[in-house]
């Protein structure tokens, strides 16, 4: 088993744990707040505590979260490999959120874990996978690897991971996934959205990313957007924990992820928790953001 396997192997049984976890009703919010501001559920820290626990056990070189003011390290070390031969484990690094769109389970709404695995550095073009957890009616679970998105069913019957479907997005889809408080939204980008539904999209949003963009997927195509705004010029979602591997999930299945006119795995990383607008659809849906972006100044 390679190391990327190994990893996904031991997410997938933390992933089942915070499944069970979610089985009960935990609302409650403690008294602080992660390093982007949100304030945090109790269950946001146990899900964060159980996944950091089995990242530690693995022997990766270090992991950061979302829900953490810094990386975790354990190995200091810039570890090269040759594409021939198997990535050691001690090069990998792994960023996630560990409950995207927490604030939902009070309404009972579907939520997820979102994970990038990276070499050696924590940046766009060093991702080699996305993975994440889709906590609904059922456990789903989707890894971009080796060019291919691919769908997977945890049946509890047999305690295995069933194969479901490799995503694969059409030229244009129907579902337009709007983010942001509108009223901070500038007129550029608000006459692009409403572009889009007079043209016949349908609004299809529930405020956690997980859920909104894997439903753009299984449906075959769509626009997501979380734009700069009035008072969030660098957009809300985080580069590490989110967008990177939303982005390597979309480009593997025939989609592309911007910022509006960049590729998303190009940009650079400064921090950990540093953000960035972002755009998520079928290639024509994404051709039609960068138009209108070539059109609005920030």
């Amino acid at each position: 088993m390679d190391a990327i396997n190994k990893i996904i192997q031991e997410l997938q049984k933390a992933a089942v744990q915070v499944a069970n976890l979610l089985q009960k009703r935990e609302v409650e919010y403690t008294h602080g707040s992660n390093s982007s501001g949100d304030n945090q559920l109790k269950v946001d820290i146990l899900a964060d505590k159980l996944f950091g626990n089995i990242l530690s056990e693995i022997g990766i070189k270090g992991f950061a979260s979302e829900e953490r003011e810094s990386a975790v390290i354990f190995y200091d070390n810039d570890n090269m490999y040759d594409t021939n031969q198997e990535i050691p484990m001690q090069s990998l690094l792994v960023g996630f959120d560990p409950l995207d769109g927490s604030s939902l389970i009070d309404s009972n709404l579907t939520i997820g874990s979102i994970f990038g695995i990276y070499h050696s550095e924590f940046i766009g073009n060093k991702l080699l996978c996305g993975i994440y957890f889709l906590y609904g009616p059922r456990l789903e679970m989707v890894v971009a690897r080796d060019k291919k998105s691919l769908h997977y069913l945890y049946n509890y019957a047999t305690h295995t991971w069933d194969f479901i479907q490799e995503f694969a997005l059409q030229e244009k889809g129907k579902i337009n996934a709007p983010g942001g408080t509108q009223k901070e939204w500038f007129n550029g980008h608000k006459k692009i959205i409403e572009g889009f539904f007079q043209e016949g999209y349908r609004l299809r949003y529930s405020g956690g990313m997980v859920a909104d963009l894997h439903q753009i997927l299984c449906k075959g195509g769509g626009i997501f957007s979380y734009p700069a705004t009035k008072d969030s010029r660098k957009g809300k979602l985080r580069k590490l924990f989110e967008v990177f591997p939303f982005a390597l999930i979309f480009e593997n299945a025939g989609g592309e992820a911007i910022d509006g006119q960049n590729r998303l795995l190009l940009l650079d990383t400064k921090s950990i928790h540093e953000t960035t607008p972002c755009f998520f659809g079928s290639k024509r849906e994404i051709n039609k953001i960068i138009e209108g972006y070539k059109k609005i100044s920030l």
